[in-house]
């Protein structure tokens, strides 16, 4: 049985921003922020490395203290709003979301003990 989560929003923010890191690829950057408005969420930036200058925006919301759902927000190149229904950018989206899940699944020591 999945349990609701309980831990503090800022020691979830601080735990997803030291692990996130290491399961992005080398030269990718991301922030991680709470989310004012769900205490069971982060929201999650990451600027991908290359010069292509993209930067990805996700709502990471904890169903319970196992399962995680992610929602791309908003995708910018160069600090322009485009269209995210791009090939390539559905695909980098893609990517993101799954090094996403694998960072919450290596989490759940914290979210799940």
């Amino acid at each position: 049985m999945n349990s609701e989560l309980n831990v503090d929003q800022t020691a979830l923010v601080n735990a997803w921003q030291e692990r996130l890191p290491t399961v992005l690829k080398p030269g990718d950057h991301a922030e991680v922020a709470a989310d004012m408005a769900n205490p069971h969420a982060v929201r999650i930036h990451i600027d991908a490395a290359g010069r292509q200058d993209y930067s990805f925006d996700f709502e990471c919301r904890y169903v319970d203290s196992r399962e995680v759902e992610v929602k791309l927000v908003d995708v910018e190149r160069a600090g322009v709003v485009i269209d995210e229904r791009n090939e390539n950018i559905q695909g980098m989206a893609g990517d993101y979301t799954r090094h996403i899940h694998e960072c919450a699944q290596a989490l759940q020591q914290i979210t799940n003990p």
